[in-house]
């Protein structure tokens, strides 16, 4: 590993809470129903807790019975970044923050019109901001 890998790393362990960072920089999953957002229904955008960008809005999100927050769509096409994932051996789409490259969830094609989409995305990848009105 590089000296700018390591500090790269140092930054994030330093930002991040150790369960933020095992997700959203190792690629790890919190138990369902165990996140603060999955059930939440205010009105609000969700960013990446790790670099602010804007990810999902609350208009898009919908209860999939999954124990994670779901959304149909993201908030713009160039927030999120697709990479297959065949770690479970199974092909999954796995989501991750395309400013600073953090884990967030995978994408299933089981979601509601009219997109068919389900983002299963972890919670505690996510920083909600509500809306101010």
């Amino acid at each position: 590993m590089s000296l700018i890998n390591n500090n790269e790393d140092a930054k994030w362990r330093k930002k991040l809470s150790p369960e933020a960072y095992r997700i959203t920089r190792q690629g790890g999953t919190e138990p369902a129903f165990s996140g603060q957002y999955y059930l939440l229904k205010d009105k609000g955008i969700y960013h990446c807790i790790c670099c602010d960008v804007p990810l999902f809005s609350a208009k898009e999100k919908y209860d999939s019975g999954s124990g994670w927050p779901s959304y149909w769509k993201a908030i713009n096409d160039t927030a999120i970044k697709y990479l297959t994932d065949k770690s479970t051996g199974m092909v999954r789409t796995e989501v991750r923050c395309a400013n600073c490259d953090a884990h967030l969830g995978h994408l299933f094609e089981d979601g509601p019109k009219p997109s068919g989409k389900r983002y299963c995305i972890n919670s505690i990848s996510l920083k909600f901001k509500p809306d101010a009105s």
